[in-house]
């Protein structure tokens, strides 16, 4: 089944619609989010992508991501998503936008204006397997301690986005009762 993404140019103004493969095999540059969900202590929630994602496969990563349909909102399809794969709904703030471009060894290439947003989850986790291998709350502390020992763990997006959220997370959690872990 074909699914179409929405190609944008470098301000993240719709240009057209493209199908997702041809626009991964092509690198055009086309609108995306990333959902990074925290307990209330402070830790973030990794998702393992299953073993079947056209890249990326078996790596950690942020809570979800993916493309906004033609048509659809930005953030409704990031919430939506998060539904899908996860299996919980929580409210998500805009944090930033971020454009970047990121060849894989398959032959594929990642070319997106990434909507990033943040959230916060205590719930259950019921997770979809056709798109979660595995996944865990963990400290930012340790995150970042295995982006520095162990990179190729993680998705490239993730290492791009991550410090910029620990920038935030800093902030947020500073101010609380959290421990830095």
């Amino acid at each position: 089944m074909e699914q179409y993404v929405i190609q944008v140019n470098e301000y993240d103004e719709v240009v057209g619609v493209i199908e997702k493969m041809e626009a991964h095999k092509s690198g055009t540059l086309h609108r995306a989010f990333s959902v990074f969900i925290f307990n209330s202590k402070g830790e973030m929630l990794l998702q393992q992508r299953a073993m079947n994602k056209y890249h990326s496969a078996g790596l950690w990563s942020n809570a979800c991501c993916s493309h906004p349909k033609p048509g659809e909102e930005t953030l409704p399809a990031a919430k939506k998503r998060l539904k899908e794969e996860m299996g919980f709904e929580t409210a998500l703030t805009r944090l930033y936008t971020l454009l970047y471009k990121a060849a894989f060894d398959n032959g594929l290439t990642e070319h997106e204006f990434d909507h990033v947003f943040v959230g916060e989850y205590d719930g259950d986790i019921t997770f979809n397997k056709e798109e979660v291998m595995n996944y865990n709350y963990t400290g930012m502390k340790r995150i970042r301690e295995e982006l520095g020992i162990e990179p190729e763990k993680y998705s490239a997006w993730f290492k791009l986005i991550f410090p910029r959220v620990e920038e935030w997370w800093k902030e947020k959690y500073s101010t609380s009762s959290v421990k830095q872990v």
